[in-house]
């Protein structure tokens, strides 16, 4: 990008570079698979940190981090997203704009992934499937103005002084915790910018009880978000609708209100096929034809779940054992030893 080489490599711009705060949350005593491709990171080494917020509430543990840390942009990855080298450079100069507020790009599916975590990126990166926000999760078109559908918090950067004027993260959602916020700096006329280009590597759920936890807490989160806000988005409520659609209608008794059912069965093989030949697997084939209504069902639950029942009215999450450790000080080399 040509912004990129006059914020980088033009001499007047050398010292307009911000600090970057690098901040990744982790289970305690889990990995941090994220720092190995930290390592080689080309952008100057005294201009970022990182820093590690061990804990079990996710929201929580990346306030702390954003309070703490140093930098003006604060870059938020999860703990096994794995980064290009120039991943910063590229990110950067999105913030010459000073009304840009956010910037991130999508999560990628390594091709070295089990068949069903490939066959898991497929659906979530397609366009019945993921739907609109299937741009978290593949490459496609140029850096651009957008909303929250096309950001994901493993691979997400704020301004630090925005971020921390408008309280962070809602501690009360997970996920859709960045979605809350980014909701709102965009109501306020601030802009966001998803840029393919900036895209991080991230396997996806390992086992079929991982992604059933994962679509259902999807959904959970989206209703827990809505109850929040009060704005209710109509494309967020369709598998909901869907899923009260199949639960009545065998008391429908007309075989005509029965169409819609069949022809969201062939939409499904045929979404299946498309998705099989595209990433040429036929052996994903099986695998998508339960996946994409798996999604769809357990992501309408979810939704209906979050907004009768939201984890924010119950037991507050516990907040103890946070702790926050900077593996990295600007200017100085990473720390190994926040592998451990």
């Amino acid at each position: 990008m040509d912004c990129n080489r006059r914020w980088l490599m033009g001499s007047p711009y050398r010292m307009t570079l911000p600090r970057v705060s690098i901040i990744i949350p982790v289970a305690p005593g889990g990995t941090v698979r994220a720092l190995a491709g930290l390592a080689p990171v080309t952008y100057p080494q005294e201009l970022f940190e990182v820093l590690v917020a061990y804990g079990r509430a996710p929201s929580v543990q990346r306030n702390r981090a954003a309070n703490e840390a140093e930098g003006d942009i604060l870059y938020f990855l999860d703990d096994d997203s794995r980064v290009a080298p120039g991943f910063l450079e590229r990110a950067v100069p999105h913030y010459e704009n000073p009304k840009v507020a956010a910037a991130g790009g999508p999560s990628l599916t390594p091709v070295t992934d089990s068949p069903l975590q490939r066959a898991i990126g497929v659906v979530l990166s397609s366009a019945v499937g993921g739907g609109g926000v299937r741009n978290r999760y593949r490459k496609a078109g140029e850096a651009r103005h957008t909303g929250d559908s096309e950001l994901i918090l493993c691979n997400l950067s704020f301004r630090r002084e925005i971020f921390l004027s408008h309280g962070g993260l809602d501690s009360r959602l997970y996920p859709n915790e960045e979605n809350e916020l980014m909701d709102r700096l965009v109501g306020e006329g601030f802009y966001l910018v998803h840029d393919p280009e900036l895209g991080v590597q991230r396997s996806q759920r390992p086992t079929w009880k991982a992604y059933v936890k994962q679509m259902l807490g999807y959904g959970r989160g989206r209703g827990e978000q809505t109850r929040i806000s009060g704005r209710i988005k109509p494309v967020a409520m369709a598998p909901s609708l869907f899923v009260v659609y199949l639960l009545l209608l065998p008391l429908l008794g007309s075989w005509i209100l029965s169409l819609p059912f069949f022809a969201y069965l062939a939409l499904m093989l045929a979404a299946s096929l498309q998705g099989a030949l595209g990433a040429r697997d036929l052996t994903l084939l099986p695998r998508l034809l339960v996946l994409f209504p798996a999604l769809h069902l357990l992501y309408g639950v979810g939704v209906v779940w979050g907004l009768v029942r939201p984890r924010f009215k119950g037991a507050p999450r516990s907040t103890d054992g946070i702790e926050i450790r900077r593996v990295k000080a600007f200017g100085e080399p990473l720390n190994a030893q926040g592998q451990d």
